[in-house]
């Protein structure tokens, strides 16, 4: 087996000097790295979810640290920790269950109708609902009558012994449960640009006229999903300034046959009223609905909100960040290399320093990132399908669990 520390400080490295960049990317191998943790970890014979959970919270740490702007580390991170979580859970639903079950056996009928209680399924039901954040689903459920079932009663010596045994298989078992959910995890990220792309005629109609900004990969095969389908649409791409990747996003449209026009990212506004849909990705999804995106997205979607232009994110579910954009770990932007907008030879008089020794004459700002409201999002469409900005909290109450909202507790 590979030496553990070692992964672990090579992918920190690959994270502080940006050698893996995109969500995608970053989201499967943080899952198998973190996959490989678990593997590795020597597990006790009681505790074995906390030993899991440490081990792995331990890891997320490290990784999240070295480049809190790749939002979907830190995702991944808090969805294995709500794994372990679950599978602990599902695990010691099952023991209670065969507990219940040979305790039953052994008693008469009419004791167990002197002794109501709670079965095992009861208070899985009311576990779960601990591990989601509190809504009003939540509120609305309730215990069912047939969740009511006898009391297991204790039968000495035999029991105790079938309770050790049932704890090392457990023990066991929760590892390689961990792992398979693990696997799981990593195939949905493989395939969640087919999962988006299968809904792309559902979206996309006959002699449309649809606009992006730059260039995204789950942009471009929803596209190209819904000219397989025999759909007949033109695309305004932006061209996304200062990296231009629109200028390849173009290319590779014309090249499955769609009609594509390139614009400049200033001609938006003038070219907006002619599109019937906009359609974008996203770098990550957060906790209130909002979207932190490439530069430039935030005004195709005002322009789109004047004009009343559906607005469209695309988006992975390994995207969805339990954050909120308020959070101090939370970095919207960050600050990129100004050689992309200009060249410093014919720029390096004005990089000299003031006459009073100040600061240089000439500031260069190179953002990468726009933050775009809920308020202007229209609909996310992911591999689970298409969701409106105020259902995001449901979603997330789902993949992650509260107590694991806050990884790097250091930062905080």
């Amino acid at each position: 087996m590979p030496d553990l520390q070692a992964l672990v400080t090579d992918f920190v490295l690959k994270l502080k000097r940006r050698k893996i960049e995109g969500s995608q990317a970053t989201a499967k191998q943080t899952a198998e790295l973190l996959r490989q943790v678990v593997s590795q970890q020597r597990m006790p014979y009681t505790n074995q979810a906390s030993v899991l959970i440490d081990a792995v919270r331990a890891v997320g740490e490290q990784l999240i640290a070295a480049n809190p702007i790749e939002l979907a580390v830190g995702n991944i991170v808090r969805r294995v920790l709500h794994i372990i979580r679950e599978e602990n859970l599902s695990s010691t639903t099952a023991a209670m269950e065969g507990l219940g079950l040979t305790a039953g056996s052994d008693d008469d009928e009419g004791e167990h109708e002197d002794r109501p209680g709670l079965s095992a399924a009861a208070v899985a039901a009311a576990a779960r609902s601990t591990l989601r954040a509190p809504s009003l689903q939540t509120l609305l459920e309730d215990i069912p009558e047939s969740a009511v079932a006898p009391h297991p009663s204790s039968s000495g010596g035999d029991s105790e012994g079938k309770s050790k045994s049932d704890r090392g298989s457990r023990s066991k078992k929760l590892k390689h449960d961990v792992i398979e959910a693990i696997n799981e995890l990593i195939q949905d990220i493989d395939t969640c640009h087919e999962l988006i792309s299968e809904q792309a005629v559902e979206h996309i109609h006959q002699n449309e006229v649809i606009l992006t900004l730059g260039r995204s990969r789950t942009v471009k095969e929803f596209l190209c999903a819904a000219k397989e389908k025999k759909r007949t649409f033109r695309v305004f791409v932006a061209e996304g300034a200062p990296r231009y990747q629109g200028h390849v996003l173009a290319k590779e449209l014309v090249g499955k046959g769609i009609q594509t026009t390139v614009i400049t990212d200033s001609a938006v506004f003038a070219m907006i009223s002619r599109v019937n849909m906009v359609i974008v990705g996203a770098h990550a999804i957060m906790a209130n609905g909002g979207v932190i995106a490439p530069v430039g997205i935030n005004m195709v979607a005002l322009a789109a909100q004047r004009h009343a232009v559906p607005f469209v994110v695309v988006a992975g579910s390994h995207k969805l960040c339990p954050l909120y954009p308020h959070n101090p770990e939370v970095l919207l932007n960050e600050f990129r290399c100004p050689s992309d907008l200009l060249d410093f030879g014919e720029f390096s008089d004005c990089m000299d320093y003031g006459s009073l020794g100040g600061s240089p004459l000439l500031h260069v700002v190179n953002p990468a990132f726009d933050y775009v409201q809920p308020k202007l999002v229209s609909l996310f469409i992911t591999d689970t399908g298409g969701h409106n900005p105020s259902y995001v909290y449901r979603l997330i109450a789902d993949y992650y669990s509260a107590d694991d909202l806050v990884v790097q507790q250091n930062s905080t």
